[in-house]
Parts: C-alpha cells; sequence; structure tokens
C-alpha cells in the first residue's frame, strides 16, 4: 500500500512538472515604476491566476523613452519581449518599424477572441488607428492633462477654481499675495502647453491634420495664439506667479507640498497627489483662451499603448490575445482607472465606475473623460502622428526652458522649435520611404 502511494505522489508530481514546463511564458516589458509598477505586477498576477497555459512576466524597463530603446535594441538582436510598454509619441516610429509589429486587431482576429473597438472610447481608440480604422496598439494607460488645485489654499485667498486663463492669473496673484511661494506650475510642458493647449482651442500643431494624413506634415505651432499664451505665462515668473519646475512630473512635489496652489498635468497623478497631499485638493478642465476661442473643443491623451512585437510564436501570441482581453475587462480596468487616475478605456469600465459611486465618493476625478469626450474631436484635436517626436519633445523642452530663463522670447523659441523639429521631420519621412 505504502508503495502505491508513494508511486501515485511521483506520478502526480511528474504532471505538476510537465504543466509547468507546458506553461507559456508571455514577456511584458513596461515603464511603470513606484506604486504603478506594483499595480502592473498585480494585473499580471491576477491573470496568471485565472489560467494555467500562459504566464505573463512584467518586466520594468525605465522611463518611456528607455523601454522603446530598449525593445527595438532587443528586437534587432532577436531577443524582443511579445508586449512592449510605448508612449503615445513613439506610435509613428512603431508603425514605421517596418516588420516589427503585429497589429492588435489582426492579432485578436487570428487569435479567435471576440473583439468590438465600440467598446472602447472613441478619443482614446483613435489615436492608434491606421487611416483607415485598424487598431495598431492596445490602449492601456491613457490619461490627458487636468488643472489640479489646492481647495484649502484656493479658500484662503479668496479665490475661485479658474476657469480661463485670466482666472488662472487672478488666482495666481491672491494665492502668492496670501503668502504661498508659488501661484501655479505644470510638467510635460510640451503635452500640456502645446499639443493640449492646441487642441484644446481646435489650432493645428502641424500640417497633414497632424501628421495623421502624412510623412510630409510639419509643425505650425508657432502660431500667434500659442506664442503670446507662452510669453504671458513667462511673464508671469515676475513675482512667482508662475514657477517652472521640471520637464516630466519633477514639479510634483512643489503642488503636494503646498508651495504652489495650482498644477498642471496628467489625470493620472491622482493616485500620488492622493497618497502625499495633506490637504483637500481637486482637479478641473484645463482653462480657456478667451482671446483665442469662445468655447473648448477637447484635450487629447498621453500615457501609453501595448505593442505586439513580431517573431513569436503562433502559441505566445494565443496567450497573448487571451490577456489583452482581460486587460480590457470592465472590472480591470474599472480598478486601473479608480487606482491611478488613467482614464478607463471601454465605457463599460467607466459605467461600472459609475455604479459603483466612485465619482460621488471622487469629485472630479472624471473630469479627465469629460475633457476627452467633450465634442467629436477634428484633424485639429484627434491627436498627433510626428516622426522622431521623442526627439522633437526634446528641443521643444529646450526651447521653452530658454523661454523661462528669459534667453529668448516666446517668438524667438517656438520659431526655433518648429525650425529644429522640422528638420527631423524631414530626415523620418526619408527613412521611412
Amino acid at each position: 500500500m505504502l508503495w502505491k502511494t508513494l508511486a501515485a505522489g511521483a506520478s502526480a508530481l511528474t504532471l505538476s512538472a510537465t504543466a509547468a514546463l507546458a506553461q507559456v511564458e508571455i514577456q511584458w516589458w513596461h515603464a511603470m515604476g513606484g506604486a504603478n509598477g506594483e499595480r502592473v505586477d498585480k494585473i499580471a498576477a491576477d491573470f496568471n491566476a485565472t489560467q494555467s497555459d500562459y504566464k505573463v512576466v512584467p518586466v520594468y524597463k525605465g522611463n518611456y523613452t528607455e523601454t522603446m530603446t530598449a525593445a527595438i535594441a532587443a528586437f534587432r538582436a532577436k531577443q524582443q519581449p511579445a508586449l512592449v510598454q510605448v508612449f503615445e509619441v513613439g506610435t509613428a516610429s512603431m508603425m514605421a518599424a517596418k516588420g516589427a509589429v503585429y497589429p492588435v486587431e489582426q492579432l485578436m482576429a487570428d487569435a479567435g477572441e471576440s473583439f468590438d473597438k465600440s467598446d472602447y472610447l472613441p478619443a482614446v481608440i483613435s489615436y492608434y488607428q491606421t487611416s483607415d480604422g485598424h487598431l495598431l496598439s492596445m490602449p492601456f494607460n491613457s490619461s490627458t492633462p487636468v488643472l489640479w488645485y489646492n481647495k484649502d489654499a484656493l479658500d484662503a485667498a479668496g479665490a475661485k477654481v479658474p476657469t480661463t486663463w485670466n482666472e488662472v492669473k487672478e488666482a495666481a496673484q491672491k494665492l502668492v499675495d496670501n503668502g504661498m511661494k508659488c501661484g501655479f506650475s505644470f510638467g510635460w510642458q510640451s503635452w500640456v502647453m502645446i499639443e493640449n493647449y492646441s487642441a484644446w482651442h481646435n489650432l493645428p500643431i502641424g500640417t497633414k491634420e497632424n501628421g495623421f494624413a502624412g510623412l510630409d506634415t510639419e509643425l505650425v505651432f508657432n502660431n500667434d495664439a500659442v506664442v503670446n499664451r507662452l510669453q504671458a505665462v513667462a511673464d508671469m515668473q515676475d513675482g512667482n506667479l508662475f514657477v517652472y519646475g521640471g520637464r516630466r512630473g519633477d514639479s510634483l512635489p512643489m503642488f503636494t507640498n503646498g508651495e504652489c496652489g495650482m498644477w498642471m498635468n496628467s489625470s493620472a497623478y491622482y493616485g500620488s497627489i492622493k497618497s502625499q497631499a495633506k490637504f483637500n485638493f481637486g482637479q478641473t478642465m484645463l482653462p480657456l483662451d478667451t482671446d483665442v476661442a469662445d468655447k473648448p473643443q477637447n484635450s487629447i491623451i498621453g500615457g501609453a499603448t501595448l505593442w505586439v512585437l513580431a517573431g513569436k510564436s503562433d502559441e505566445e501570441y494565443k496567450g497573448v490575445a487571451k490577456f489583452l482581453k482581460y486587460l480590457s475587462t470592465p472590472e480591470v480596468q474599472a480598478w486601473w482607472h479608480q487606482e491611478t487616475g488613467y482614464v478607463p478605456i471601454t465605457t463599460a469600465a467607466y459605467e461600472l465606475s459609475k455604479s459603483q459611486g466612485f465619482y460621488e465618493k471622487n469629485p472630479g476625478t472624471d473630469t479627465a473623460i469629460k475633457q476627452l469626450s467633450l465634442n467629436e474631436p477634428t484633424p485639429n484635436s484627434r491627436g498627433l502622428r510626428f516622426g522622431n517626436f521623442v526627439q522633437i519633445r526634446d528641443i521643444i523642452n529646450e526651447e521653452m526652458e530658454a523661454l523661462w530663463a528669459g534667453q529668448k522670447t516666446a517668438r524667438q523659441a517656438m520659431d526655433d522649435a518648429v525650425a529644429r523639429g522640422n528638420a527631423l521631420l524631414r530626415k523620418f519621412e526619408r527613412s521611412a520611404k
């Protein structure tokens, strides 16, 4: 009897080991550090627990630029992951990487997984579609910039939550007069102050529908509206109504520690602000420049999507398709949205969040969704698709920093940014043909 028991145990162990060996591993490279990295790990672990055929392995590869660069290098060395997170401005570069990408809509069809594009928020999905409507990558962490404000500080200063740029200046003055070190600041300045400022006021960032309609696009954001607004912001440095705090999210502590009363940056900072701020805060829509428009158009997204890379086995792709379907479920998306401040990528996840009472308990947390869906996107407000835009953003940052430092006027800075950026667009156009 003992031998039979031992034999049965050994057989079970063998079967277990065989099953473990048969499990298909799917590498997912991402750019989510800190708390969001832990949330990514949870999503992967939760998916892995739902089945035993596939194991998604998330790997943090640094910031967005570093992750994209690592994936390109790995593909050239034939050591690429099946799935990689790429930020929105890398879309044109990914599209131009011939033979490197497995379009997600095609993947889902080939794998036999149900996929209905009408389930997804139009403002999110349209950014990542071809001109004929085919989805290239799976939206994951999409956000849009909002105006964050210190409610306690505004109340103490007798200032109202601003809805226009004139009101931003008035509120900033009252905050500083009441003892704050800084009226307002912002991060990701090209995204907030050029890309979204332009979309919000229905202004073109570039020709050819911001690059969607052709590689021969040219940047045109050196217009009077952008120049005048940036010059007005630069002038607000007098008296610390505006204080520049860095290119990405570097200026977050200036807001959360009570130094600045207002901050323009991604809705996805909700989790960080909630955990760090010791004051009552809120978020509202971007301010309107009444010298430029009578009403806002819509904002555009930032964040990233998940791209499927070519060169993997059919079995891996089946697992990727199942994972992407899991990732899009209302429960997963609602949880991700509520934890982070990224917008839910599907209508069902938005409706689930509403039915759960999330927006009632946390007023303003649907601001990003309302902004993105405010109006039907126009060619000026659908988004942008420029090659080499990662490098072009660096140029824009350099020129804007020259403005903040008083080394250039807004007109000089924007003219130089457009000229330098267009040179990179022509370089990209030549390489993509």
